[in-house]
């Protein structure tokens, strides 16, 4: 082979190879135009979803709804008592305990009475004498052997002797110490053996049979609230529990320093559990709507007027309502809404009116999610 011959023939496999390299990058560059292609439709649906703010929603929904006043107060028992030894003397008994029941007139304490008897029977003694004589003046003074003045001297120290008795008999009463009211034994300050000085507190009873609560209202409900209206109750102390009660009186007195007046509820044989001193949250119903179309309060918007977003065509738009009752955490809707609306209740930050919206967990949403399967089994052929 000449030595042309030799570069002819390297020169035409170099180009071969040179056209057989370009073919190839073509044919690469041309097989990634679809798949970028792909990738970038991908990336516009992706912001598509991006521009749809996630919120949940809410539909309006008829309730009963009640207007009421609430507030805070401690219970209180119906009436209370502070027994104290009315005298003096070493307590022979101790008959009660603490958490007992008593009625009112029940013996509590037996002090030691001996000193009181005795001045019973002196009493008693003196008193004798002088009726016997008075009586043997009334005979004398017909005879004109006694003066008119003496038999009124023996007259008074007759009625003063009497009166001596009677307090001594009482001193002596007073060595049972009795319960002035009926209810429960609160607190026992006093042990058998101990010597009760007089007028000392050594009981505390609390008439538990009916507890009440006091409210002080500010004096703009004084024309919605009166007696008889019906009261619910609940103590911190018992939770999972409510207790009905009903407004039992109300002052008709405002308070001028504090602008407010006294509501007092009342809480009867169904309040088992309550005990005097619980702390308990306090709700007056004045009245009552029975089929109120009603929205969750969180639905409501902070920006001035009442409104909320209204979820319509996957888009959010601030809807003006007019509030009215208001229970727990429900609101009701006067105007504004209609039943199955759908108010956005989490998420209402990101939003402005028109902002398009996608609702959490919503059919809708499900639907949507499962459009591009087809498309992903095109591609796969």
């Amino acid at each position: 082979m000449s030595r042309h011959s030799f570069l002819l023939g390297r020169t035409g496999r170099c180009a071969a190879a040179l056209l057989i390299t370009s073919t190839l990058l073509l044919s690469g560059c041309g097989g990634a135009g679809p798949a970028e292609a792909n990738a970038a439709e991908k990336d516009g649906k992706a912001e598509k979803k991006v521009d749809a703010v996630p919120v949940e929603a809410v539909a309006a929904s008829h309730r009963a709804v009640a207007a009421s006043y609430t507030g805070t107060a401690a219970l209180e028992p119906r009436g209370e008592s502070q027994v104290v030894a009315k005298t003096s003397g070493v307590a022979l008994a101790v008959l009660v305990e603490e958490g007992q029941q008593v009625r009112a007139g029940q013996p509590l304490v037996r002090l030691d009475p001996d000193r009181a008897r005795l001045a019973v029977a002196q009493s008693e003694a003196q008193m004798r004498k002088l009726e016997n004589n008075y009586q043997r003046a009334q005979k004398l003074i017909g005879q004109q052997m006694v003066s008119a003045s003496d038999v009124d001297q023996i007259k008074y120290d007759l009625e003063n002797a009497r009166a001596q008795y009677r307090l001594a008999t009482l001193e002596l009463s007073y060595t049972t110490v009795i319960a002035p009211i009926s209810g429960v034994i609160a607190s026992r300050s006093i042990k058998t053996g101990n010597f009760v000085q007089i007028n000392t507190p050594i009981f505390r009873i609390v008439d538990n049979s009916r507890l009440e609560a006091t409210l002080n209202v500010p004096e703009r409900e004084l024309a919605t609230l009166r007696p008889g209206q019906p009261v619910t109750l609940i103590a911190d102390a018992l939770p999972g529990k409510t207790f009905p009660g009903t407004v039992d009186r109300i002052s008709p007195v405002v308070d001028a320093g504090s602008g407010t007046f006294r509501v007092v509820s009342g809480f009867g044989e169904d309040a088992e559990g309550l005990q005097p001193g619980m702390f308990g949250r306090i709700r007056i119903d004045y009245d009552q709507r029975a089929d109120a179309l009603v929205v969750p309060r969180i639905a409501l918007l902070d920006d001035g007027e009442p409104a909320v977003f209204r979820v319509r065509e996957g888009k959010a738009a601030r809807v003006p309502v007019k509030l009215g009752y208001a229970e727990g955490p429900w609101v009701e809707i006067r105007e504004g809404l209609a039943a199955g609306d759908q108010v956005v209740t989490a998420g209402k930050v990101a939003l402005r009116d028109g902002t398009a919206v996608q609702v959490i967990g919503a059919k809708p949403a499900a639907t949507a999610v499962a459009k591009p399967a087809p498309a992903k089994a095109e591609s796969r052929q």
